[in-house]
């Protein structure tokens, strides 16, 4: 505007001047100057008004193109914001689209797989059965690399479908995946637990939990990038993970489920010495906690939940591995229950000799079920088993008077593996377990007004276990009675047994004849021990 009226000033100088300067000419000129000037100063007018308009829309323009502009940086700063979700998202997508694949190569094996009647079969390494772990696939052939194959931890043809693993052949190492594999941004929100995820296996539970069960060791690892994140402050828990049952768990390494720890609280290297995880220290830095779970029974992490990241600078991001199980349970000797006999192989329910605490037992298995499963033994008796047979029947053809000696025999019946020894009168227990014993024997009581009479007794290492006692008192002429005991005891592998009288008064005796008529002494065992024959 200033510009505009500086112009008109000077415009208006120049026509005086011209006026001034033909003031001497003809009217007619003057006149034509006049009506030129009028022209010019209309001109000027409308000129002035033209350029008031343009400044005018000028500055709508401007303000409207500054408003333009704040909007284009808040849509930016947006936009900013969408494009970092969609690249996390865009790494969560890949890592799905890659066990998706996975799946389909799996699923597609199989469809080429099945029968024209619609069965399904499973492969499994050329032979007729599927492994249960990885360990026995490698076991059935060596030679086979590590990939993914197809396995049945709660056994062939019963309970759950088989599940597609990873195997490690180099370790027998089973490994289970699951939908969270890679690297997964928890976002920003402020209350503990706030971003939770489950965690999807591609294994039924039944089936993981009997791999576990098969497996010696199981363990998953966890990782969890930080930055102002902590997963507890101020006595305030914002971060935990839930085991197989759902129960909340707040250590992130090792086994012991009673601390809140990670693996630099375990070494003692935490970047602060009063915390004993990273992420738990208030430390301006992109920080870390790695670990691995190592208790197989609360094992796998079925859930995560993570909170506090509701600051501009805070971050948390979490990695899960698979759920890796290794090794096998081993079962020494004779299978003592139902799930010796599951963990060795065995599928058929029905009954079963099993070593009991000392004798074998008969149980029923049902193994359509697992091992803590209800029903899955149920306990029918004691199986009558001995390792081998033991029994004696010995007898005398003479006369014996002798006290505190062990009376030898004569003539044998049967004595199996000669376990009683005829000359010494002595049975030595060739096996642990409960023995049966009898003796049967003809007094000889011969005349007297006094007190006459005859005992005998068992002994067991040389300790008295039964005694038998026959006599006569006031007799007027000899006589003759009976003496016996039974008695039942319990050996171990060793013991010794015999008989022998051990008091008599006056010229009692055992009467016998050549052919062993009276005097008898028998023995069987009736339950043996099997656990220490075996």
């Amino acid at each position: 505007m200033a510009r505009c009226s500086l112009m008109f000033i000077h415009f208006l100088g120049l026509m005086m001047y011209i006026s001034s300067a033909t003031s001497s000419s003809p009217s007619a000129t003057i006149f034509t100057l006049e009506e030129k000037l009028h022209t010019l100063t209309d001109n000027f007018i409308k000129f002035k008004e033209d350029v008031e308009n343009k400044h005018v829309q000028l500055e709508a323009k401007n303000a409207k193109l500054e408003a333009n502009d704040q909007i284009h940086k808040d849509v930016r700063r947006v936009l900013e914001n969408k494009v970092t979700q969609l690249e996390a998202r865009v790494i969560q997508l890949e890592a799905t689209a890659e066990h998706q694949e996975s799946l389909l190569i799996a699923l597609q094996t199989e469809q080429s797989l099945t029968t024209t009647s619609g069965s399904r079969i499973i492969p499994s390494a050329g032979k007729s059965s599927i492994a249960r772990t990885c360990r026995e696939l490698r076991a059935t052939d060596p030679s086979l690399p590590s990939g993914m194959y197809w396995i049945d931890p709660d056994g062939q043809g019963i309970g759950d479908d088989a599940i597609y693993v990873q195997c490690n052949m180099t370790s027998g190492s089973t490994f289970v995946p699951h939908d969270s594999e890679s690297p997964i941004d928890v976002g920003h929100c402020a209350d503990p637990g706030c971003y939770s995820r489950a965690i999807n296996y591609v294994a039924s539970s039944r089936q993981i939990k009997a791999l576990s069960q098969l497996s010696a060791e199981c363990q998953q690892s966890i990782k969890y990038e930080c930055n102002y994140a902590p997963f507890e402050t101020n006595n305030i828990v914002y971060s935990w993970w839930n085991d197989k049952d759902g129960n909340p768990q707040y250590f992130w390494s090792g086994s012991n489920s009673s601390v809140h720890t990670c693996q630099c609280g375990i070494d003692h290297n935490c970047v602060e010495d009063y915390v004993k995880c990273n992420c738990d220290s208030i430390v301006p830095l992109l920080l870390a906690d790695n670990g691995v779970i190592r208790d197989k029974e609360i094992l796998p992490i079925s859930r995560l939940n993570f909170g506090r990241t509701q600051l501009a600078t805070s971050s948390g991001v979490h990695t899960l591995g698979q759920f890796e199980c290794m090794g096998q349970v081993s079962v020494a000797g004779i299978p003592t229950s139902c799930e010796d006999l599951w963990l060795v192989g065995h599928t058929l329910s029905g009954l079963y000799s099993v070593m009991g605490t000392s004798k074998m037992e008969s149980v029923y298995c049902d193994f359509t079920k697992l091992p803590d499963d209800a029903g899955f033994q149920k306990w029918i008796g004691y199986a009558d088993i001995k390792s081998a047979l033991t029994y004696f029947h010995v007898s005398r053809n003479a006369h014996f008077s002798q006290i505190g000696t062990p009376i030898p025999f004569q003539i044998s019946q049967v004595n199996t593996e000669n376990a009683m020894d005829l000359n010494t009168g002595k049975f030595r227990a060739p096996r642990t377990g409960t023995y049966f014993f009898s003796f049967n024997g003809m007094v000889e009581i011969p005349a007297s007004q006094t007190r006459v009479g005859l005992g005998v007794a068992i002994y067991l290492n040389g300790v008295r276990k039964g005694r038998s006692w026959n006599e006569k008192i006031n007799g007027g002429s000899s006589d003759n009675d009976q003496v016996g005991l039974q008695v039942t005891l319990n050996l171990k592998t060793g013991d010794q047994v015999w008989m022998e009288i051990d008091a008599k008064y006056s010229e009692t005796f055992l009467f016998e004849l050549v052919d062993g008529i009276y005097t008898h002494f028998t023995g069987w065992i009736l339950e043996e021990e099997i656990k220490n024959s075996l």
